[in-house]
């Protein structure tokens, strides 16, 4: 209500479509397979650059928060290049990757790994030191204690790191489609840009909205989900 009232009496519809047109929009994108393909193109590039990430800052994460020495020599950087946002590595990423999916991926890897690592070392250096001391006393080996110990007490912070990642992939993927990319969400809105097509710049946005929304509340549904189950009996 509030939207259509701004949009019809206050802003003026032409810069800013009421949500009625909008849903028309929507409707015809979709029944022609634009919107659709566009969601795949920007949600493929978003899931590949996750999941990299993740299987980069999980094991990296692991590794700082259990040895002294790693976290002495690792956590320094990390910590350094954390501050470096994705924006500022588009040249950088089109150097090394030049302007197809490579450089569009790094970026969302870079945006990812950091958090994730971050995360999961908390995690590791949270783990009580009784019940790893527990562990050894009834006989549990280094990878028994990683195991049944560390890892299901990492577990929840993983999947929060995650979820955080996630959400944050789609801060990169706005920058990465604009590296001259053929598809995708944000290249729609650039190229309704070019033709004043506003109801269609609101359709990719609320989409991106949407997916955004979609996916957050699947991590906070895995973490409560799952996180009980992988904590270790205290």
């Amino acid at each position: 209500m509030i939207w259509h009232v701004a949009a019809v009496y206050i802003v003026g519809s032409i810069l800013f479509p009421p949500p009625g047109r909008v849903l028309i929009s929507a409707a015809g994108l979709i029944e022609d397979g634009i919107l659709q393909e566009q969601v795949a193109v920007s949600m493929r590039r978003i899931l590949t650059g996750f999941l990299c990430g993740s299987a980069i800052g999980i094991p990296l994460g692991l590794a700082i928060g259990s040895f002294r020495y790693v976290r002495y020599l690792l956590e320094p950087f990390t910590e350094f290049f954390r501050f470096i946002p994705a924006t500022a590595m588009i040249t950088v990423a089109v150097i090394w990757f030049g302007i197809g999916e490579g450089s569009k991926i790094f970026l969302i890897v870079y945006t990812t790994v950091f958090i994730v690592t971050l995360n999961t070392a908390a995690g590791v250096g949270a783990i009580t030191p009784n019940k790893i001391r527990a562990a050894r006393s009834m006989g549990a080996n280094a990878r028994q204690v990683f195991q049944f110990v560390a890892l299901p007490a990492t577990m929840p912070y993983i999947l929060t790191g995650m979820r955080l990642s996630m959400g944050n992939s789609f801060v990169p993927i706005v920058a990465a489609e604009l590296i001259a990319a053929n598809a995708g969400l944000v290249k729609m809105i650039w190229d309704a840009r070019l033709y004043m097509l506003v109801d269609q710049i609101f359709v990719a946005l609320l989409t991106l909205g949407l997916l955004g929304f979609t996916t957050d509340r699947l991590f906070r549904w895995a973490i409560f989900t799952f996180a009980g189950r992988f904590s270790p009996v205290s």
